[in-house]
């Protein structure tokens, strides 16, 4: 059955790729948590998705700027005018520290796109080692010089290529790279697409996904995860279908 994976957290009513966010996604029982993580100036690996922090915090400037320590003081929830309280951009090892008890899978997104931030993936390897959690993870990218340099490091990982064209044979392409999954946008997967990729058993993980049409679309595509903000209402449609 189609599974339901929270788009950095429950970010449609919540302060996205922050913990309360994360924290929201499993109570509405999100079976899987997408997140982006990038380098800060000294190297810590925190949890954001755009390359500045602008638009999703009070501070402004490249993530890659700052030390950790600074970017501690700037909130990361501030566009809810005070109303979530004080959240501040987490690193990846807090979020490992707070699911590594519970059976939720996470798709971990390297924001290798713009920045290579040279020497991620060997520390997010790090961290999934430390923390147990190897069957619990799927790598994905847009930069898939970064999932094939990731994949060279831990090669029993799952992993996902991160699209938003209308690549042709997405199929063939992912599974001659060697890589599990296929991660497009969501209206790319018109039947012709889904039909490809499927028979190279390739696992299709789509993003992003809202609306109620699209999702009851994805799941009779028996699309393997649906990528969305709204994990409740996702979660909702899917049992409808169970």
């Amino acid at each position: 059955m189609t599974k339901n994976f929270a788009h950095r957290g429950f970010s449609g009513k919540y302060p996205e790729n922050t913990i309360l966010a994360f924290k929201k996604a499993i109570e509405y029982g999100a079976d899987g948590i997408e997140l982006d993580v990038q380098l800060t100036k000294d190297g810590e690996i925190v949890i954001i998705h755009d390359e500045t922090i602008d638009r999703t915090t009070n501070g402004k400037g490249l993530v890659s700027d700052y030390t950790y320590e600074e970017l501690c003081e700037f909130d990361a929830s501030f566009i809810y005018h005070g109303q979530m309280g004080f959240n501040k951009i987490p690193t990846l090892r807090e979020y490992l520290e707070f699911v590594k008890d519970n059976n939720i899978i996470t798709n971990i997104e390297l924001k290798t796109g713009i920045f290579e931030y040279h020497g991620i993936e060997k520390k997010v390897w790090n961290l999934i080692q430390e923390y147990k959690v190897e069957k619990k993870v799927i790598i994905s990218s847009f930069n898939h010089y970064s999932i094939l340099r990731m994949k060279n490091i831990a090669p029993n990982l799952k992993y996902g290529l991160l699209s938003e064209t209308w690549l042709i044979n997405a199929g063939k392409y992912t599974h001659d790279l060697g890589i599990q999954c296929y991660h497009p946008v969501h209206y790319n997967l018109i039947p012709k697409v889904i039909d490809e990729i499927k028979k190279y058993g390739i696992e299709i993980n789509t993003y992003t996904v809202n609306k109620e049409s699209d999702i009851r679309y994805l799941i009779e595509k028996k699309v393997d995860i649906i990528i969305g903000n709204f994990p409740d209402l996702t979660g909702e449609i899917i049992k409808e279908y169970k």
